[in-house]
């Protein structure tokens, strides 16, 4: 099968026509996924950056004490997002803005751990932003990436390749490999998968947790 690309104009249309809907359509589905992002990356400590924050739907179930800045490609999610924001009072939250993940405009070694829930297979150069993650990632912190994550083997390895065509129309990816992240962090040397863990629903989405190397 030939490789389905996407393009960041292909996201910013995506984006644009589920703002309105995301939330009633994805809420369910993704809460245990986004809690459990929120919490590890929390863990790791108080200064977050949550990129591909969408619709803001994971703000609320970061602890109060963090400071959480949120970017997204979509302005029109961040629209939303900041709305959430007001209307619940997540004083937690310190800013969002538009941003490519590509391009990140922090400092070096800005926030203790930085989230990616369910946006890396969506990204047109995975590699890359993962880069500007670290980049913005002080020694001995995290990064958090909620996703669907396949391993490409099996029945479900065939299937995932299947519908790829289909998922790519609404945004999403189900051909993204676990061990395409894997891959990044070897290259790298400074950071390492420190744990994957199964979520809702049995296990069919993923959270994996990369420990930034302190002897590296």
């Amino acid at each position: 099968m030939a490789t389905i690309r996407n393009s960041t104009e292909h996201q910013q249309k995506v984006y644009e026509r589920w703002a309105p809907v995301y939330d009633r359509v994805y809420r369910g589905l993704l809460r245990d996924g986004h809690r459990t992002a929120a919490r590890l990356a929390a863990e790791a400590g108080r200064d977050i950056l949550e990129v591909g924050v969408g619709t803001g739907l994971a703000l609320p179930y970061y602890p109060e004490h963090c400071r959480v800045v949120g970017v997204d490609l979509s302005e029109h999610m961040i629209a939303k997002a900041r709305e959430k924001v007001s209307r619940h009072r997540l004083g937690h939250v310190q800013a969002l803005h538009v941003m490519d993940a590509h391009h990140l405009d922090f400092a070096d070694r800005s926030f203790d751990a930085v989230c990616l829930p369910f946006v890396i297979t969506l990204i047109p150069d995975p590699e890359r932003a993962l880069d500007e993650c670290a980049r913005v990632t002080r020694p001995g912190g995290e990064i958090i990436v909620a996703s669907k994550l396949g391993d490409g083997r099996g029945i479900q390895g065939a299937i995932e390749e299947a519908v790829a065509p289909i998922v790519h129309r609404v945004g999403w990816s189900s051909a993204f490999r676990i061990s395409r992240i894997a891959e990044w962090a070897e290259r790298r040397g400074d950071f390492r998968v420190a744990e994957i863990r199964r979520v809702f629903p049995n296990g069919f989405f993923k959270v994996m947790r990369l420990k930034h190397r302190l002897d590296a």
